[in-house]
C-alpha cells in the first residue's frame, strides 16, 4: 500500500468551506467539513463524531467563512477524513449581507419597479414588495447552489437587473417592463421555500411550502398567470430550463418566444457568476 504523507494542521489557521450535518445508519449526528487554507491553495476533508459534537451545540461554530485551530485530531490514513475532536474558534465569517447592503441592494431594486411603465405591473410589484419585503430582504437564494446566505435572494435578483439592464440598452426593442418584472419575481417564491436563522445564517427548506406549491417557479408562474401578466409568467416558468432541472415549461417546448428564453440566460449568469457564496461577500 503506498503511502500518503498528510500535512500537520496544527495551529494552521483553516476556514470552513461547508459543513453538513448527517446521520450515521444507527441514527447518531455526525457532521462533515470542507476545510482550506486562508489563501484557498489547499483543501481538507474533516468528519466529526457524536461524541465531539457534543462540546459545539451551537450552529454558529460550523458557519462557512468561521475560522478555526484544530487542537485535536486523528490525520487521515490513504484516503480519508481528518478526524476532528476538537477546535478552537479564531473568526465568526460573514452569515451574508450587511444590514447596510440590504437597504442599499433593496433601493436598487426598489428603483427599478418605480421606473416601470405600465401602472398595473408596476403597482403589482409595489404591492408584493409592501406586503412581503422584510422576507424578501433576507431570503437566501439557494440552500446551496449560488448565493446562499442571509440577503442572497436580494442580491441574486439585483444582479439579475443589472445583467438585464445592460442586453437591453444594447437591445432595446425588448419590453423592459416584461423583463425587469420577470428578473424581480422568478425566485420570490423563495421566501416561502427557504427559511434561514438570522443568527447562524443556516438554510433549511420549508416543507409546507413544497408541499402546497412544489417550487417557487410553481408559485411564481402561478401567480403572475392569476394578475394577467402571461409573458412574465411564461418566462418564470421556463427560467429553469428544462422540466428535469425545476421548470414549470421546457424550453423545447412548442410556441415560445424569443423572450421567453432570456431569463433563463440571465439567471445561469448571476448563478455562475455573481457573488454566489457568502465567501464571496
Amino acid at each position: 500500500m503506498e503511502n500518503f504523507e498528510r500535512p500537520n494542521l496544527t495551529n494552521m489557521e483553516l476556514v470552513i468551506i461547508s459543513s453538513l450535518l448527517q446521520k450515521t445508519k444507527r441514527g447518531d449526528d455526525y457532521r462533515r467539513l470542507s476545510l482550506s487554507t486562508a489563501d484557498g491553495s489547499a483543501t481538507y476533508p474533516g468528519v466529526m463524531w457524536a461524541n465531539d459534537l457534543r462540546k459545539f451545540q451551537e450552529e454558529r461554530y460550523f458557519r462557512t467563512g468561521n475560522v478555526i485551530k484544530l487542537t485535536n485530531y486523528d490525520p487521515p490514513s490513504t484516503y480519508s477524513d481528518y478526524v476532528i475532536h476538537d477546535f478552537v474558534l479564531i473568526k465568526e465569517g460573514k452569515i451574508g449581507l450587511s444590514l447596510s447592503e440590504i437597504t442599499e441592494t433593496y433601493d436598487k431594486v426598489l428603483q427599478y419597479v418605480k421606473n416601470i411603465k405600465d401602472a398595473k405591473l408596476r403597482d403589482f410589484l409595489a404591492s408584493l414588495l409592501k406586503d412581503y419585503g422584510e422576507a424578501f430582504k433576507i431570503a437566501p437564494a439557494a440552500k446551496t447552489m449560488h448565493h446562499n446566505y442571509l440577503g442572497g435572494l436580494l442580491e441574486h435578483t439585483y444582479e439579475c437587473l443589472e445583467i438585464a439592464k445592460d442586453f437591453l440598452d444594447k437591445n432595446p426593442k425588448i419590453d423592459r417592463d416584461t423583463v425587469y418584472s420577470a428578473c424581480i419575481l422568478h425566485d420570490f417564491g423563495k421566501i416561502w421555500e427557504y427559511t434561514i436563522d438570522t443568527d447562524t445564517g443556516a438554510i433549511t427548506y420549508n416543507n409546507s411550502f413544497t408541499y402546497k406549491w412544489v417550487s417557487h417557479s410553481q408559485w411564481g408562474y402561478t401567480t403572475c398567470m392569476s394578475a394577467g401578466f402571461e409573458t412574465v409568467a411564461k418566462m418564470i416558468a421556463t427560467h429553469h430550463g428544462r422540466i428535469d432541472w425545476g421548470a414549470v415549461i421546457d424550453l423545447d417546448a412548442e410556441g415560445l418566444e424569443p423572450i421567453h428564453y432570456l431569463l433563463h440566460h440571465i439567471d445561469d449568469l448571476s448563478a455562475k457568476f455573481g457573488k454566489t457564496t457568502v465567501m464571496d461577500l
